[in-house]
């Protein structure tokens, strides 16, 4: 899918990589935030499909460049396999990595296999965010984007997250973002007491 912007009109570029067990709806996940639809029909991904979608995150201009894996037909059950993801997300990734747990397939509550709090259980334990999802319908498809983003800017205004780094995954969007940013950071203080 390709998508003309103007690279001056955005403030971020945020790299996302949406990971987990084959026949999870990640690719659904995906197409129902770019496209506003759902994928029916939906084969399993082979290598990488990607989408990108500007969003407004905090009165900034973000472009979310999305990339969708395929699963590992190994596990079983997409819950079970969590640990394993999430233990190669936090080893391949940046320290400061802002990953958002998806409890997808909302939709099919009669057939859930695991409760609610059983997964904010793990969310918790893990130090990770939580959202219930269901890409046939569209609810909280795009809240779960933007509340990964909104944490994103958390990260780059406390200084947590660096977008002149590379490997960051994360990166500013125009030279005026940038400028910005360096002459804000000029003003600051290197060091705050507090009385």
């Amino acid at each position: 899918m390709s998508e003309s912007y103007d690279q001056h009109a955005i403030d971020f570029l945020f790299k996302f990589l949406v990971i987990g067990s084959a026949g999870s709806g990640k690719s659904c996940l995906l197409h129902q935030f770019i496209e506003s639809k759902f994928k029916d029909g939906s084969q399993h991904t082979i290598g990488v499909e990607f989408g990108s979608k500007i969003v407004n995150v905090g009165g900034r201009s973000v472009k979310l460049q999305i990339w969708d894996t395929a699963g590992q037909e190994r596990f079983r059950e997409s819950f079970n396999a969590l640990g394993n993801w999430l233990s190669d997300a936090r080893t391949l990734a940046s320290p400061n990595i802002v990953i958002l747990l998806v409890g997808n397939k909302r939709d099919l509550d009669a057939e859930r296999e695991v409760t609610f709090l059983e997964a904010s259980r793990f969310a918790q334990e893990n130090e990770l965010m939580f959202l219930e999802t269901s890409a046939k319908t569209g609810e909280n498809v795009e809240e779960a984007f933007l509340k990964c983003s909104k944490t994103i800017l958390a990260k780059i205004e406390t200084g947590e997250l660096d977008p002149e780094r590379i490997g960051s995954g994360i990166q500013y969007g125009d030279t005026s973002s940038r400028r910005l940013h360096r002459e804000s950071s000029r003003r600051q203080p290197d060091c705050m007491c507090r009385m």
